[in-house]
């Protein structure tokens, strides 16, 4: 099968289970962080030295905190790695 008839037949898959007529063959759900308890709670740091050690801005962490917005793609793996172990977080704050 070509390149383009993988894709062609992807996207009919695609809209298949968006209206209803199939089901996906796997789902992902993804808990998103709660960031000032994993801040204030289990790290017990500051904004300015999460974000530093996050290498994002205060203002970054004040969204994720206020839920404004969520972290998004590596940021949200070492949140849920660092909520998993927080020693995580200390040896990424040494560098």
């Amino acid at each position: 099968m070509s390149f383009f008839n993988e894709l062609t037949a992807s996207l009919e898959e695609a809209v298949d289970i968006q209206q209803g007529r199939k089901a996906p063959a796997r789902v992902t759900r993804y808990e998103i962080a709660d960031v000032k308890s994993i801040r204030e709670d289990l790290l017990k740091v500051t904004q300015v030295e999460f974000a530093a050690t996050m290498g994002v801005s205060v203002d970054t962490i004040k969204s994720w905190e206020c839920k404004r917005r969520n972290p998004a793609g590596l940021a949200a793996k070492v949140l849920a790695t660092i909520q998993d172990d927080p020693t995580v977080y200390t040896a990424l704050a040494a560098h």
